[in-house]
């Protein structure tokens, strides 16, 4: 039996994590401490608040005493650390709040592990831990910095981070790195591209495009829009940290890509496609439903005139078909709208994912094609997902960002 503390667990990727850990290894308790600031949403996690390996914890990974104080109650084995400030526009405006979260918070949680691990605590020299026990540091790959038109990031490459944000994850790590060379601390970092698919934020691209859409809104693309990333899907990044915390080698660090390098317009122009063929085929099924439901209803009446009065019977229904309020026709690339760069936006980054798949085994399961489908399908089908976040501080948020930048 495993104790895995997974901090952040209520976010966009932390969410999934954990879903995935109780689904793939069900004799595992799962521990999700989460402080539940703006992106943290237990509604991503109603579907499993009942399992019986699962406890939710609000805390916030700076406080040293809640933090050991969970470690000795449920006797933790193995953390998986997602705890992050991470949208960049936001370091960019409150660059303060990601140093202590990302960088102090980080160094809370390796004392906590340190402390309950460690084989004889009081001794500094000790480097004997118990049997099994790891600290899995998930972190990106902007710590690397940006490239130019070809290259990609490896392992090896030194960190030249270009944002408050990934200046705050690189520190992190480096904190990592130093409790596994300093202390002998069992660790692994990962540092993943970017991340798409169910429960993410609305304001990371893709559910921002996607939202934007469906509502017949601008979408905001900084500068010329050919800025490119790598894309990975949020059930293959799960299942690679799954990999790294059962398989990783002490102190390595592992890059998580997805293969799917796309520039941000050629991101929005197929998100705009692929709503609207949805939505047009939503119309185009509702249009024949109500045709086949007036033919059933005709020949219902034609045949209860040939019936006797049976005035006890309950009235035929007919069920209405599925429908939306969307235009399809809206939804085309005028909604594009350019606005002025973010300061210090890195121009390409590229996952080179060789040491994952070479050593440990692991490969992505998902196309872009394929998983941007799925994605766009699953917040069509949860508009009261999104319209419930998208609501109060959001609203000014995103009013404040991209109402000025045009």
């Amino acid at each position: 039996m495993k104790n895995i503390l997974i901090t952040g667990g209520a976010g966009f990727i932390g969410s999934n994590f954990v879903k995935r850990m109780l689904e793939k290894h069900p004799e595992y308790k799962i521990i999700n401490v989460d402080a539940l600031t703006y992106a943290g949403n237990l509604e991503n996690l109603k579907d499993i608040d009942h399992n019986k390996n699962y406890t939710f914890i609000k805390a916030d990974i700076r406080d040293r005493e809640k933090i050991r104080e969970i470690f000795n109650t449920y006797d933790i084995d193995s953390v998986v650390n997602f705890a992050a400030e991470s949208h960049v526009d936001r370091s960019i405006e409150e660059p303060e709040v990601f140093l202590t979260t990302n960088i102090i918070g980080t160094q809370t949680l390796l004392d906590a592990a340190k402390n309950h691990w460690k084989i004889n605590p009081n001794d500094k020299y000790c480097r004997d831990y118990k049997a099994g026990v790891k600290f899995l540091q998930v972190s990106t790959d902007e710590v690397y910095g940006a490239l130019g038109e070809t290259g990609m990031f490896v392992e090896t490459m030194p960190l030249m981070p270009n944002s408050p944000y990934s200046a705050s994850k690189a520190s992190a790590d480096m904190i990592v790195r130093a409790y596994n060379e300093t202390f002998g601390l069992p660790v692994n970092i990962t540092r993943c591209s970017n991340n798409y698919g169910a429960y993410q934020f609305p304001e990371k691209l893709i559910p921002l495009m996607i939202n934007n859409c469906l509502n017949e809104k601008e979408l905001p693309v900084y500068g010329d829009g050919m800025q490119i990333r790598d894309w990975l899907h949020v059930k293959d990044h799960c299942s690679a940290i799954d990999t790294v915390l059962h398989k990783g080698e002490d102190g390595e660090v592992y890059n998580i890509g997805g293969n799917n390098e796309k520039a941000n317009i050629e991101i929005v122009k197929l998100i705009i496609d692929t709503v609207r063929e949805k939505i047009s085929s939503v119309i185009a099924r509702s249009e024949s439903d109500v045709a086949i439901s007036d033919m059933s209803l005709q020949g219902a009446k034609r045949h209860s005139n040939l019936q006797p009065d049976t005035s006890n019977s309950e009235p035929q229904t007919v069920s209405k078909p599925q429908t939306t309020n969307h235009e399809p026709n809206l939804i085309n690339y005028q909604l594009i709208k350019y606005v002025k760069d973010r300061p210090g936006h890195d121009k390409r980054y590229a996952i080179d994912n060789t040491k994952i798949t070479t050593e440990l085994g692991w490969e992505p399961k998902y196309t872009f094609e394929q998983g941007i489908k799925e994605t766009i399908q699953w917040y069509l089908d949860n508009t009261e997902w999104i319209d419930n976040i998208v609501s109060g501080d959001y609203i000014k948020y995103y009013e404040k960002m991209y109402s000025n930048r045009g």
